[in-house]
């Protein structure tokens, strides 16, 4: 629901699209500078713990917001400070967070469970924004931050109830790889690097079509926030529609190929939002947008912790949502910029095209290297 709403409150009190971008890259950029420190403090305290503490700061953050608004007082500058603050306890908890589903399955059964852990997750977008376009309509912004603030009482008591099994570092940890060195290792392996390297150009490139969203909305197709949370609506839908198909075809596809491939056709999709003319058109590409970058994204992170261990597995994590989310903000910063520069169009005609030519080359460069004989 604060997805929706944070960006309409932007554009309402005067943001441009640049300050929009640079909401949204306040909210990710943090993964750049404490990303790895997130992975790493996973991999050697009590995730449970470090997931209490910065979430429960997150907590605060709408309830700020809230009281903002309620006393006439918020500006821009206020809103992307707080997401600044949201960004920070993001990355340094998201790591753990991302580690619990792996640490308490079988190898074997990752891949559905992540599948379902990204419907879940999707479900979210499907009824949060309808429900949010809805109530801002008729009640104003107030109670979609509130419900935010709301949610994380049952989110606290969900990770009370799993109970993730303690740190089983063995007695043999000083052998191991230091943190830096571990991160070096997966960087720097054939099919993790191309992989991070794929989902870190989807998200610069093709993540800002969710974050503009609203701008083509409401200064493009001149319509209301009902209508914006209808399209969001759709994105979700779609990414409620790509872990289902793999569940469906996790035995005949290999995770990277299948994340790849959704990558490229993400690329494609979205190249034509640069012709979008009508809402109903903007809502199609982004149920497929939502589609394929849950099948690319679900199926990198089911590549990359097959790879991990439970040693390593918060450094995997945290190199993930670097990829993810440090890619998304610089792409957000980089679009806001050239949307001002130019226009909505042909940002998105850009950076669909150098998306689809990099995935190319990725491709073909991992492949080529897996087809020379050893």
């Amino acid at each position: 629901m604060q997805s929706v709403a944070e960006p309409w409150l932007v554009l309402s009190i005067g943001g441009s699209s640049f300050l929009l971008g640079l909401d949204a890259f306040a909210m990710n950029a943090p993964f750049w500078i404490l990303g790895l420190l997130g992975g790493i403090l996973a991999d050697r305290a009590d995730r449970s713990l470090i997931i209490y503490v910065f979430q429960g700061i997150q907590m605060l953050c709408p309830v700020l917001i809230v009281a903002l608004v309620a006393l006439g007082w918020v500006k821009v500058w206020m809103i992307i400070a707080v997401s600044l603050i949201v960004g920070i306890t993001d990355a340094l908890s998201a790591p753990a967070f991302s580690s619990l589903i792996p640490s308490i399955v079988s190898r074997e059964d990752l891949r559905p469970a992540l599948a379902l852990n990204s419907i879940q997750f999707n479900l979210s977008r499907v009824l949060g924004p309808a429900i949010a376009g809805l109530i801002m309509l008729k009640y104003g912004f107030l109670w979609c931050f509130g419900a935010n603030a709301a949610s994380y009482i049952p989110f606290f008591l969900s990770v009370y109830w799993l109970h993730p099994p303690g740190r089983s570092l063995g007695p043999d940890r000083q052998n191991h790889r230091s943190s830096i060195d571990g991160i070096r290792a997966i960087i720097s392996s054939q099919k993790t690097g191309w992989a991070l390297l794929s989902i870190f150009c989807t998200g610069f490139f093709c993540g800002p079509l969710v974050t503009f969203s609203p701008v083509i909305v409401k200064d493009v197709l001149h319509a209301d926030v009902g209508q914006f949370g209808g399209v969001m609506t759709a994105f979700g839908i779609g990414g409620m529609l790509g872990p289902l198909l793999i569940l469906l075809t996790m035995k005949h596809f290999a995770p990277l190929r299948m994340s790849l491939s959704a990558a490229l056709c993400y690329g494609f999709f979205t190249m034509a939002v640069s012709t979008v003319g009508a809402v109903w058109q903007l809502a199609v590409l982004l149920v497929g947008s939502g589609f394929f970058i849950t099948v690319a994204n679900t199926s990198a992170n089911t590549f990359l912790q097959s790879e991990a261990n439970d040693q390593n597995r918060g450094q995997v994590a945290s190199l993930f949502m670097l990829a993810t989310r440090g890619g998304l903000s610089l792409g957000n910063l980089v679009t806001g910029t050239f949307i001002g520069l130019s226009n909505v169009h042909d940002a998105f005609l850009v950076n669909g095209l150098l998306a689809v030519g990099i995935q190319i080359f990725v491709v073909r460069r991992l492949f080529q290297k897996q087809a020379k004989p050893h």
